[in-house]
């Protein structure tokens, strides 16, 4: 079984893992709303698959609005400033090297209920 060390990750980093991936989170469901090209593109059908009836396809593509590609531009830029903070947070450098995998892995984790 693997060892696990317990961390004492400061409340800044903490809180800002939680916003990473409640960001990450918002950022995915907003996506499941746009077409599937970001720029106009026409439709396409693939050929029939060997065996099956089955054949794979896009109806044509809008592309984003501006409102979308601005709102995508933003979930970006977010996630990068919370990756950021969190892979350079100073708390880092108080961990051991041969620990610093691990004590990240603990850290994505930190804000799920204990296991009973």
């Amino acid at each position: 079984m693997p060892k696990t060390t317990a961390f004492d990750f400061p409340r800044d980093l903490r809180d800002a893992q939680i916003s990473l991936h409640e960001t990450r989170a918002a950022y995915e469901q907003y996506a499941k709303t746009l077409p599937w090209s970001a720029e106009p593109m026409p439709g396409w059908e693939g050929e029939k698959q060997l065996h099956s009836g089955y054949r794979s396809g896009k109806a044509d593509s809008p592309g984003y609005t501006e409102e979308q590609a601005a709102t995508v531009a933003d979930f970006r830029a977010r996630l990068l400033e919370l990756s950021i903070t969190v892979s350079t947070h100073p708390f880092w450098d108080s961990v051991d090297v041969g620990d610093r995998v691990e004590a990240r892995m603990v850290l994505k984790h930190a804000h799920e209920p204990a296991a009973a």
